[in-house]
């Protein structure tokens, strides 16, 4: 029996927002797998040039460790995916996506001032990163881990989101 890609979409994402408040410790190894997700449903103007397609992580060497094990060298169209761990906000540019994880939540306003006007899809782990201006934000909603889309932030950087991942997100 064959899933279609929508109804494997939904069941993933119900899995994971099915999550507890005691497993959102254990929901950062879902991190990796969401954004690899988050991937699938978004458009970036720039995919059908050469080059890697690289996700940069700041401060979550947990969320770097499992990207790099799983997706490196993947491929993704034409290209192959780079997990790069940024020691710096200034790499964030060489990107096409950057998680800042929950530790550097302080380094965001640079990150949004490092990533403007850039096709560069933001992901962050805080609950009030989403309104301030992360393209993708986890948060824990009632005990569930969750994700909210800034629409704004998601045109500014020219990017296009499938109307399947904004069905399961909180649209901001």
């Amino acid at each position: 029996m064959k899933i279609s890609p929508i109804l494997a979409f939904t069941i993933f994402f119900g899995l994971i927002n099915s999550a507890s408040a005691q497993d959102v410790q254990e929901a950062k190894e879902l991190h990796p797998a969401m954004m690899y997700n988050f991937v699938k449903y978004i458009q970036w103007p720039t995919e059908s040039e050469p080059g890697d397609f690289v996700i940069g992580v700041f401060g979550a060497d947990d969320v770097y460790n499992t990207l790099k094990a799983r997706y490196d060298g993947k491929p993704k169209g034409s290209k192959k995916y780079v997990i790069q761990k940024m020691s710096a906000i200034a790499e964030a540019t060489s990107c096409a996506v950057v998680y800042l994880g929950r530790g550097k939540s302080k380094d965001f306003d640079a990150l949004k001032a490092a990533t403007a006007g850039k096709s560069i899809l933001t992901i962050t782990d805080n609950n009030n990163l989403g309104k301030k201006g992360s393209c993708v934000n986890f948060k824990e909603v009632d005990g569930k881990l969750k994700f909210e889309i800034n629409q704004a932030s998601i045109t500014a950087a020219s990017l296009k989101v499938s109307s399947s991942l904004l069905g399961v997100a909180i649209v901001l």
